[in-house]
């Protein structure tokens, strides 16, 4: 398994970590299989989605926050229950297939972690499994 350190500047943000994923699996050497990408974080996620237009992740996190908005009369005392929502919403993991060495993408593709309770430093954890 590696660790990556993901470092997030605002409350609530899509960051690109495509390229680190992908040098964790030519690290492990493996030519096909999967590669497991999973954050930890209760109030974090991991999706997959267009990265050719910066507007995408901007607009998804606009409808999260029309669909799950930060003040709606919550129990949770710490006030990030709707970043707790966002995070069972869009999914903690993803499984990504590699073939050749690489990962297996669409052309318009990218693999985002998503910010809902920031700026924090997190953590994305990468199993790769051989197959």
């Amino acid at each position: 398994m590696k660790e990556i350190s993901v470092q997030t500047h605002s409350r609530a943000e899509m960051i690109d970590i495509t390229a680190a994923v992908q040098k964790a699996v030519r690290e492990e050497k493996i030519e096909k299989g999967f590669c497991l990408v999973y954050t930890p974080h209760t109030t974090a996620a991991v999706t997959i989605n267009e990265n050719a237009d910066p507007d995408v992740p901007r607009d998804i996190l606009a409808a999260l926050d029309r669909a799950v908005p930060l003040s709606a009369n919550y129990r949770h005392a710490e006030g990030n229950s709707a970043a707790h929502v966002k995070s069972s919403l869009v999914g903690a993991s993803e499984l990504v297939i590699i073939e050749n060495g690489r990962l297996v993408l669409g052309t318009w593709q990218s693999i985002f972690f998503c910010e809902f309770d920031g700026p924090r430093t997190r953590k994305v954890l990468i199993s790769i499994i051989a197959g």
